[in-house]
């Protein structure tokens, strides 16, 4: 029995060595794909004593080098309840714009560019608040040069939903427009759409469940420049987490592939994904491409690369030190590579994340999301929007 102990003992001992090299590589891994690859971190809004969030609600556009990306501007409160240390009161939003393929950014007030109606995150008084109007003249060109389109939202649950468009990349806004409840509980949509023609456009909504809480996933259409929209089909199914802020291809003129931010009963997050064969009509699910994404989750941002290649952008969110992960796909999401890390180990508590992400005429990717280092104590706690640039060619 003496010799068998020592066995034992010995073996436990080189058990937690081999586990604290592993714990060391894995560090020093993550470390290294930052410093050996060509990887960019910059600052995309940043002010003393203001709180930057949320991209992924709002939208990213890209003409050529030209990008606009939304956030939200709110100030700072350390002592706010919740996970969020920002004055709801005082939240705006606000666009930043990069003429330079994001090297350099410019921000603007959405208030002043058109967008005057009361929404989450987009506070005003009531004497300055417009009213969201029913759109009665067709948007005339879905497909012209300039176009954008981005929703709001009333709150998280069940809306309701409005919509802005712009002809002219951003700089001027027209609406807000109603966007109907199709006949569900309510809508809060987050920006996900894929225009089809002229005056056709599908949108990937957001929508209340039979509870009124967040959150099922459907398609929606129109084939008449707004006026009217059709719900074509539910793509996930009602459960006791939620299925939110979904982010979709068109692969051909019938393949749709969407991932969606996905949270159990049980409060675990996860990215999952589904495609369709029939334009939307219907939906299968797909293996999940990312399995866990950290306390709290993060939406996925998804793009199609000029080499065919699919790339999934999302964050870990983590107490202890988030991280700005990447998955790619070769078989258009029917199997998922290796995560590859594209940054961590600077300090970032769990209040980050919310990627947009796009791909620029150099074929580097450019990926926008709200990032701290409350952590580190290095720096000062304040919330700002980041952007990390890279070469997805170098990731095989």
């Amino acid at each position: 029995m003496e010799y068998s102990f020592r066995i034992t003992e010995k073996y436990m001992q080189n058990i937690v060595k081999v586990l604290l090299i592993l714990i060391f590589f894995q560090v020093d891994r993550g470390w290294s794909q930052s410093n050996d690859w060509n990887i960019e971190h910059d600052i995309v809004f940043y002010e003393e004593g203001k709180y930057g969030g949320w991209p992924a609600n709002h939208g990213m556009w890209t003409w050529d080098g030209e990008i606009l990306v939304g956030y939200v501007e709110a100030s700072y409160l350390e002592k706010n309840k919740g996970l969020h240390t920002y004055d709801a009161s005082t939240s705006k939003s606000k666009y930043a714009r990069s003429l330079d393929g994001g090297d350099s950014w410019t921000t603007s007030d959405a208030f002043e560019m058109g967008q005057k109606t009361w929404g989450h995150n987009h506070r005003m008084s009531e004497d300055k608040a417009k009213k969201p109007m029913v759109l009665t003249e067709p948007i005339k060109d879905f497909t012209a040069p300039g176009f954008a389109l981005t929703f709001t939202r009333h709150n998280n649950d069940y809306g309701p939903s409005q919509f802005y468009y712009s002809s002219d990349k951003g700089r001027t806004w027209k609406g807000a427009f109603e966007f109907p409840n199709l006949g569900t509980g309510g809508i809060a949509n987050r920006t996900d759409y894929i225009i089809d023609g002229k005056q056709t456009l599908t949108v990937f909504i957001t929508a209340a469940k039979s509870n009124g809480e967040e959150g099922r996933v459907g398609m929606a259409r129109t084939q008449d420049g707004g006026l009217t929209w059709k719900l074509e089909s539910w793509i996930t199914s009602e459960h006791d987490g939620f299925d939110i802020m979904p982010s979709s291809l068109r692969l051909s003129d019938t393949e749709l592939f969407t991932t969606i931010r996905t949270r159990t009963e049980d409060g675990l997050d996860y990215i999952s994904a589904y495609r369709s064969q029939d334009n939307g009509k219907s939906w299968e699910r797909l293996k999940n491409p990312v399995l866990h994404t950290g306390r709290g989750g993060s939406p996925p941002a998804l793009v199609k690369l000029k080499d065919g290649r699919l790339a999934l952008g999302y964050i870990f969110r983590s107490d202890n030190g988030s991280r700005v992960h990447l998955k790619l796909s070769k078989d258009n999401g029917a199997t998922w590579g290796d995560e590859i890390t594209l940054r961590c180990g600077d300090g970032a508590n769990r209040d980050v994340g919310y990627p947009r992400m796009t791909q620029r005429p150099d074929g580097k990717l450019v990926m926008v999301y709200y990032w701290n280092h409350a952590l580190t104590n290095k720096e000062k706690p304040y919330r700002y929007i980041a952007s990390t640039i890279f070469d997805p060619s170098q990731f095989d």
